[in-house]
């Protein structure tokens, strides 16, 4: 079994403190295999907000996947928005954009989907589907896992539009490569499910996992959360924890499970395996 802590939208520069340190010590107790970030680790892309944020990563002493989102562009200085780019994100967070982890039971490819042409949204080109394809594609045996920060689906009230660009073209390209996870965050909501309604690719069901923020006090309806992702296949559970400030800590509030089946990742039961606690 292999475990995964999926955060997002960390927002340093809009962060509540007093929350850091109950995290990191609870990720001490969960003990991930891997933890991965799915974007917006700044709130303007400023050099001490990165500065933070490399720090808070230097403290999760456990491999990580992490990629850049909108807001870790700059937004109000046009050169550096278009000349600069991800200049401070490849010096204090990482060079690499795309990073690849895999071991005998996962593999985890990050993509950027920030764009400096789009202030809010993100895109997905046809050289990011060639990649995905070509990395994740030959591998048997494995699960298969993409990480952006812009989600590929989300629940049917959402239009097209809320995805990331070109999500419906990549998707039906993506079908035979058996992909199994798309991990994003963007939108500050925690959800899971099949991409099945929206898709409709024949057999193929990946699940779509959104990731609320996870520290700042830029929350739109929700409490700060991350999820917590266990992979014993063919089963997956998802487990969101929330902060609860009467509390002090985070605690699970909300769990999914899922099977897979013939026709891709389905919803299943807690029955299916047995879960540690949290």
């Amino acid at each position: 079994m292999r475990t995964l802590v999926h955060l997002s939208d960390l927002h340093f520069g809009t962060v509540r403190q007093e929350i850091v340190l109950p995290m990191l010590n609870l990720l001490e107790r969960i003990q991930p295999d891997l933890i991965a970030v799915s974007g917006d680790l700044t709130q303007r892309a400023r050099k001490e907000q990165f500065a933070a944020a490399r720090e808070f990563l230097d403290a999760m002493r456990f491999p990580k996947i992490v990629v850049p989102g909108n807001h870790d562009i700059p937004l109000y200085n046009l050169f550096a928005r278009f000349a600069l780019k991800l200049t401070r994100y490849r010096r204090y967070i990482s060079d690499e954009l795309e990073p690849f982890y895999n071991d005998p039971e996962i593999a985890v490819l990050g993509i950027n989907t920030a764009r400096s042409a789009t202030f809010k949204g993100g895109r997905v080109n046809s050289e990011q589907v060639a990649r995905m394809q070509e990395r994740l594609g030959p591998l048997n045996g494995v699960t298969k896992i993409v990480v952006t920060h812009h989600p590929f689906d989300l629940p049917e009230a959402y239009p097209d539009k809320a995805l990331v660009g070109r999500a419906r073209r990549a998707m039906q390209q993506l079908a035979g490569s058996g992909i199994d996870l798309f991990l994003a965050g963007h939108l500050h909501i925690g959800l899971s499910q099949p991409t099945a309604l929206r898709f409709q690719i024949s057999g193929r069901s990946p699940l779509m996992i959104q990731a609320g923020t996870a520290l700042s006090s830029r929350v739109r309806g929700e409490a700060n959360s991350f999820n917590v992702i266990r992979i014993q296949h063919p089963n997956i559970s998802v487990s969101r924890l929330a902060w609860r400030s009467d509390l002090k800590g985070f605690v699970s509030t909300h769990a999914d499970y899922f099977r897979h089946t013939e026709a891709g990742w389905a919803r299943g039961s807690k029955l299916d395996f047995a879960e540690p606690e949290d």
